[in-house]
């Protein structure tokens, strides 16, 4: 079976499976999980762990599939760990998932415990992933987007007896913690510990926050699309000055954004040609909160905006790569920077 990262405790207070796969891009939430399962397993008895790290073609797969069918040497009961960084296992590895998950259905001396990153849709719909759900307990870890990174801070607060004050005033204060920490959530953790640890349980007040957290945002070029399609036009400045003040280069900066306004008029063209929004978007791949995104916002955009769009992000892309263009900024950041707020205002409009 599937379930989400926060149902996990309650899984594990019921009984310990054989078998767990726990998927994801969050460093944070998916080390979290891998804890808890590791922690349930040595309150089990299960107190030899032995890891396995799959690196590419040359993995000895036969290797680990003994190892899950073997008796422990050093003690009675034991954990088994498989990393798969890349999420491919490729062809022999999708066998011995597939025999290695079975085993562990089985075994009563052995726990599996597979980690993965986020999966892609075909790896979703594959044998070895349909065999972990079957044999054992699959745990997905769903990032957490923008929008709900100031519940997830309050949330993490409440865990440690503090909170901030009620109303208007609290969700500043959470909405200045999301900011300092935006696209590090292990910085975000950091920073909750900290108050832990500068505070006494209770209410936490603005001054309190704003005097210890620190500025340890880390802005990702494609988490600004995100920003330009919610039309949150501070938040695409912020980032954009970010991106900047990091030292990224504005190449990979406009591919993001450009990519993006490619599959939205993509998109459009298919919904103006008769297809359903549902079969569109899966044909374009886009899922999860991206999926979301554009539910709200495609259906309500015109075919000659997104095509204005694009046209604007072709010309931009010649001024990133060192061309003079009329009526446009020379400096590659200040073209991003309108083109990204010329998107995100018309995006805006549709909420």
């Amino acid at each position: 079976m599937q379930i989400g990262a926060h149902q996990l405790p309650a899984q594990l207070q019921r009984a310990l499976a054989p078998l767990y796969g726990v998927y994801g891009d969050e460093t944070l939430l998916v080390q979290e999980a891998a804890d808890a399962i590791r922690a349930a397993a040595r309150a089990a008895g299960y107190t030899e762990r032995t890891v396995f790290t799959v690196t590419g073609a040359h993995t000895d797969w036969s290797a680990m599939v003994a190892a899950g069918g073997a008796m422990s040497l050093f003690a009675d009961k034991r954990l088994i760990e498989v990393r798969i960084p890349s999420g491919k296992p490729g062809q022999d590895g999708a066998q011995a998932l597939q025999r290695l998950a079975q085993a562990a259905a089985t075994s009563t001396d052995t726990v599996t415990l597979v980690l993965l990153p986020r999966l892609d849709s075909a790896a979703l719909k594959s044998a070895w992933f349909e065999a972990l759900q079957t044999h054992g307990v699959v745990v997905r870890v769903d990032d957490v987007e923008r929008a709900q990174l100031p519940g997830w801070i309050a949330q993490r607060l409440r865990q440690q007896g503090q909170h901030v004050a009620a109303g208007e005033e609290g969700q500043r204060t959470l909405v200045f913690m999301a900011d300092q920490v935006e696209g590090n959530l292990l910085a975000a953790h950091q920073e909750i510990v900290k108050l832990g640890l500068l505070y006494p349980a209770g209410e936490l007040t603005f001054e309190q926050v704003r005097t210890a957290v620190l500025d340890v945002a880390r802005y990702d070029p494609f988490r600004l699309p995100e920003a330009v399609l919610d039309g949150a036009m501070a938040r695409v400045q912020r980032m954009l000055e970010g991106l900047q003040a990091e030292g990224v280069a504005p190449v990979p900066v406009h591919w993001a954004l450009a990519e993006e306004l490619r599959t939205l008029h993509r998109c459009r063209q298919r919904l103006d040609a008769g297809q359903p929004l549902p079969l569109v978007l899966r044909e374009q791949r886009v899922w999860g909160a991206r999926e979301k995104r554009y539910e709200r916002v495609l259906p309500r955009l015109r075919r000659t905006l997104t095509a204005r769009w694009l046209t604007q992000a072709q010309t931009v892309d010649g001024i990133v790569k060192g061309l003079i263009v009329p009526g446009w900024p020379a400096d590659p950041w200040a073209a991003l920077q309108r083109l990204a707020l010329t998107v995100a205002a018309g995006c805006g409009a549709l909420r």
